[in-house]
């Protein structure tokens, strides 16, 4: 079983930084669609991600198109967008033989539109409160979308590996 986050052309090292260390702390891959709108040896990126990174597989795309190739199963692709119908919670992640993969658009433009209308199925949304907000910090969206997959999948080995004594917590 893998889950993939899926960054499309990235503009802000601060958010892909903090996806990263979302990314280590959840055993997930990273993937993301160039051009990214900084340097990977950007401090602020660094910074944000602290010292995770060799602990996160990463894996960079030229483009739309060259990412979508290494997608096993496109059943399995997933695009979050505010203007989707179902929520992030719907789909059922559970099968853990299969790869998940979590397509999020650039901060400014989310997700081109005519690949949106071309997999309106493939949609999903966090909802929110479209009166007082744009959209969601990209970073807090792919850790919500993560944790729903994860929380389906009976957490994987991520509780099995930290579990603490009942007397410790005391």
């Amino acid at each position: 079983m893998t889950n993939h986050i899926v960054l499309f052309e990235p503009l802000m090292p601060a958010n892909t930084g903090n996806i990263t260390r979302t990314c280590a702390g959840t055993d997930t891959v990273l993937d993301l669609i160039e051009p990214l709108g900084f340097s990977v040896d950007d401090k602020h990126l660094k910074r944000a991600g602290l010292d995770y990174w060799d602990k996160v597989k990463i894996n960079y795309h030229k483009n739309l198109p060259a990412f979508l190739e290494t997608v096993k199963d496109p059943k399995n692709l997933f695009l979050v967008s505010k203007f989707a119908n179902q929520t992030y919670s719907d789909p059922d992640y559970t099968d853990t033989d299969q790869e998940y993969y979590f397509l999020f658009g650039k901060e400014t433009t989310g997700l081109p539109e005519p690949f949106m209308r071309k997999n309106p199925e493939k949609a999903i949304r966090i909802p929110q409160d479209d009166e007082h907000i744009r959209a969601l910090n990209l970073s807090n969206s792919c850790a919500i979308v993560i944790y729903e997959v994860l929380r389906q999948q009976n957490f994987n080995q991520l509780e099995k590996t930290h579990h603490y004594e009942h007397d410790k917590l005391k």
